[in-house]
């Protein structure tokens, strides 16, 4: 297991390919990573602009041994913006928290700043963190005189959500989040693609592949499914108001 180190990417892909396997089954695929595994079906479930970053010749036509579903997170991000702006119209700016050693952050980054400037937030102020061990070392501090909080999507931060989450909470700032998972967790609000629901349409796509399908010519698919929910239980904790409007539009309110 890579323990949130993303440069362990192509290590770990080529132990897997030296298998015996006739496709493979990964959340996301970095470019190293793909490199070293060439020769194998990849399915991925949760591909981060794959063609921007090298992974796939189309959408419609991959072309290569990768195929999957994408879970749209850079372009959701002004999405995110929004609906944080919306709940808590008094914030001014909005600090972001991304990973610098993940490539799809810069294009993320680069979408919710565009989405600030439209909503007169002003400059995104970054915190970073490239890895499981420098995440946990944040303390609440790194985000004095921050008023907002967006998270960029990324794998490290997914699986270290609890941390993230508590970091944030401790700071008693308003914030929202990528994936649904982390409202479970005691995140305040969150917006993107169901994860599960790009999982199951996944397995189609295997038994496709093992049929004599060539994951080239499946087309990357864009998510149908979709999760906005609010842990109202957090906002008390917080002392936040959520308007009965934005409770209204949720798809799941935590209590």
């Amino acid at each position: 297991m890579a323990h949130g180190n993303l440069s362990l990417g192509p290590q770990l892909a080529a132990e897997l390919v030296a298998l015996p396997v006739e496709a493979i089954v990964v959340e996301g695929v970095t470019p190293d990573a793909a490199a070293a595994s060439d020769r194998v079906p990849i399915v991925a479930p949760a591909l981060m602009d794959p063609v921007q970053r090298g992974l796939a010749l189309s959408l419609a036509r991959p072309g290569r041994n990768i195929t999957g579903f994408t879970l749209m997170r850079t372009e959701l991000n002004g999405k995110r913006l929004e609906l944080l702006r919306t709940v808590f119209p008094q914030i001014t700016a909005v600090t972001a928290l991304l990973n610098p050693a993940n490539a799809a952050s810069k294009l993320a980054l680069e979408q919710t700043e565009t989405a600030a400037q439209v909503l007169g937030l002003g400059n995104v102020r970054r915190v970073e963190a490239e890895s499981a061990a420098a995440l946990r070392s944040l303390r609440p501090a790194v985000f004095s005189g921050a008023e907002a909080v967006i998270v960029v999507p990324d794998g490290v931060f997914y699986n270290y959500r609890q941390d993230v989450v508590a970091l944030i909470n401790e700071a008693h700032l308003p914030a929202i989040y990528p994936e649904r998972d982390y409202a479970d967790d005691g995140g305040l609000m969150a917006y993107g693609a169901n994860v599960a629901d790009n999982f199951r349409r996944a397995a189609d796509y295997v038994d496709r592949i093992l049929k004599g399908a060539k994951p080239g010519d499946l087309p990357i698919q864009e998510p149908v499914k979709f999760d906005f929910v609010v842990n109202f239980k957090t906002a008390n904790a917080l002392g936040l108001t959520i308007p009965p409007s934005i409770l209204a539009r949720a798809d799941e309110v935590i209590e």
